[in-house]
């Protein structure tokens, strides 16, 4: 029998709404990363619309924008985190570890309890 895992999903609201989610926190790192919604979408095999609706909503849901664009010209566009958005990224990754941390770790405990 292969070890047994315990797995969860953590989504982060606020104003009643979503704000993060694991696919959210990915296509945030990816525009950190890459400097532009496109190319992060790209890299995600996500649409451009998906990815600017998802930006919008977050953006939205939160009391501070997470995401600042800059639209093309002569020096062309791009897309930064803020300062709050990077916050928001680390907050939902250290929750979600802690998260998986105690699933773990009950699921440890149980089976040992059943055995």
């Amino acid at each position: 029998m292969k070890k047994l895992q315990v797995k969860s999903k953590i989504w982060l609201k606020d104003h009643n709404m979503m704000l993060l989610g694991e696919g959210r926190v990915a296509l945030l790192l990816a525009i950190d990363q890459l400097g532009s919604i496109n190319k992060a979408a790209k890299s995600m095999e996500m649409s451009y619309a998906k990815a600017w609706k998802l930006i919008d909503s977050m953006n939205t849901a939160s009391k501070q924008e997470l995401v600042n664009t800059n639209s093309g010209g002569t020096g062309g566009g791009g897309t930064v985190l803020t300062d709050h958005g990077k916050r928001a990224i680390t907050i939902y990754q250290k929750l979600n570890s802690a998260c998986q941390s105690f699933l773990d770790e009950e699921l440890a405990r149980i089976i040992k309890e059943e055995a």
